[in-house]
């Protein structure tokens, strides 16, 4: 989800603007989701990276975040969506991790629609913490580093029982991964838009889709 701020200073307003406006692309992009019959939705909220960013926006964020938590769990656990947060949680603030624990519990039933957000999370540090686990279970003589194969170390990672994504939209016209589920995005399909992240609905929701439909996957396979 990119652009935020770009949208923000395009109209001559603070970021946070462009971060609250953001916050209602998201509760769009659930409602296209579960009409569009995506099963799985995975959302980079916030990288390990933006811990860099200034403190105020930072705090902003932060209390983005407790809102959305707070204002839309009702919502989303009424419509039938589970709440899954992945990345960093000691690095939040001990009463965000309390909500969260709090709407997963909540929604942990449910099976309508995975809401997966990505928070304070890096991809680079998720496989190196997949990889210290099963080094330190080797050197603890509980496996066999010969048992070690691409099912078992994608055990480790925190998407361990979450499909690999068939596609993934970048928004705001960047192109790049920006350390975003890089095991996982092995044979996933690109689309990056120019819209900005503020501006995303359900159009551009079934644009992206209707151009991952054209594409004809091979992983890596020769076909035809």
């Amino acid at each position: 989800m990119d652009g935020n701020g770009r949208w923000a200073k395009a109209r001559g307003l603070p970021r946070i603007a462009g971060h609250r406006r953001g916050a209602d692309a998201v509760r769009n992009a659930v409602r296209a989701a579960g009409e569009l019959g995506v099963r799985y939705l995975t959302l980079f909220g916030f990288s390990s990276e933006n811990w860099r960013r200034p403190s105020d926006e930072v705090a902003d964020l932060m209390g983005l975040l407790r809102h959305f938590l707070r204002a839309e769990l009702a919502e989303l656990h009424r419509q039938g969506v589970r709440i899954r947060i992945i990345g960093e949680r000691k690095r939040l603030p001990a009463d965000v991790c309390s909500l969260i624990e709090q709407a997963e519990t909540t929604t942990r039933d449910n099976t309508f629609l995975d809401l997966v957000v990505a928070l304070s999370y890096g991809a680079r540090a998720e496989i190196v913490l997949a990889a210290r686990e099963l080094a330190e279970a080797a050197k603890a003589g509980t496996l066999d580093p010969a048992a070690i194969d691409e099912t078992l170390f994608a055990s480790h990672l925190a998407t361990a029982d979450i499909p690999d994504p068939d596609l993934l939209v970048r928004t705001s016209g960047e192109k790049r991964v920006s350390n975003f589920l890089l095991w996982q995005c092995a044979y996933t399909e690109f689309v990056f838009l120019d819209v900005l992240w503020p501006d995303f609905g359900r159009e551009a929701f079934e644009a992206a889709i209707a151009e991952f439909g054209r594409r004809e996957r091979r992983y890596g396979a020769v076909v035809g």
